[in-house]
């Protein structure tokens, strides 16, 4: 593994840290780091209320560039993995999915939103 690459790593484990630590304290019961699937990975699932929360975490070195570093694609395979992982871990049937993202800047405070997106339905049949 490159230097760079190294680095981004731990960027990446750190954010991860953060944004469990964050989430704890908003109340938030965390289930699972680093999910792996078929699919892919999920960085954090969690829960609040009535809804099983899965969570991308994005280090940066801007808001604007975490954000914009999330695309279609990636939002494609978090829904996959997502679906696997419920299916995996029986008894959260009742709970709504929702996908956040968690936003991590050098010099800013984070940023956690909320049902970042919405799966349309053609997503979710194509998961069927």
């Amino acid at each position: 593994m490159t230097a760079p690459r190294r680095a981004a790593e731990s960027r990446g484990r750190w954010a991860e840290r953060l944004a469990m630590l964050w989430l704890s304290c908003k109340g938030y019961r965390l289930l699972d780091h680093r999910a792996r699937t078929a699919a892919g990975e999920i960085d954090l699932v969690a829960t609040r209320g009535d809804y099983l929360v899965f969570i991308e975490v994005k280090a940066r070195r801007t808001l604007t560039a975490a954000l914009e570093s999330f695309g279609e694609r990636q939002r494609r395979r978090i829904i996959r993995a997502a679906s696997i992982w419920r299916a995996r871990h029986r008894g959260f049937e009742h709970l709504h999915m929702r996908y956040d993202l968690f936003l991590v800047a050098a010099g800013r405070w984070p940023q956690h939103r909320r049902a970042a997106w919405i799966p349309e339905t053609r997503e979710a049949l194509d998961l069927l």
